[in-house]
């Protein structure tokens, strides 16, 4: 685990997961994460996970991806809630109660939108949702 929490720091990702071979990731939000849960499911089971904010959202794609350890910088009491209900070893630096938005002036938007499910299959359809609208409004 030191190995991909180093890496996070030092390359400035926001993400670093091993599972026989490291990937970093620089994406904001829960983006990378969705993509592999969709597309790469195989690569997040069993895996490390290093990551610079965990908020319930990450969590519970996480959680649905079956990894095996996780280190946040910083997580959201909710995020760790969740996990704490699964296998995942977690670490963190931080626990702060929320997630807050970019700007700082309130929730992060996905964080509020998680907050009233309390599993990960629950949060799943909230995150597709979150995902598809910020693709949309990335196209307009």
């Amino acid at each position: 685990m030191k190995e991909i929490v180093d890496k996070l720091y030092e390359g400035k990702y926001s993400c670093v997961i091993r599972n026989g071979e490291i990937r970093s990731f620089t994406q904001r939000g829960v983006a990378d994460v969705y993509y592999l849960l969709k597309n790469e499911p195989a690569f997040l089971k069993g895996a490390s996970v290093a990551d610079k904010v965990v908020g319930k959202g990450v969590a519970a794609l996480l959680a649905l991806g079956e990894v095996s350890e996780l280190y946040a910088d910083v997580v959201s009491a909710a995020a760790l809630d969740l996990l704490q209900k699964t296998p995942v070893k977690i670490l963190y630096r931080e626990k702060v109660p929320a997630i807050k938005n970019r700007s700082n002036t309130g929730l992060c938007p996905l964080e509020a939108s998680c907050a009233g499910e309390d599993s990960a299959a629950a949060i799943l359809p909230i995150v597709d949702s979150f995902i598809k609208a910020k693709i949309a409004a990335q196209g307009k």
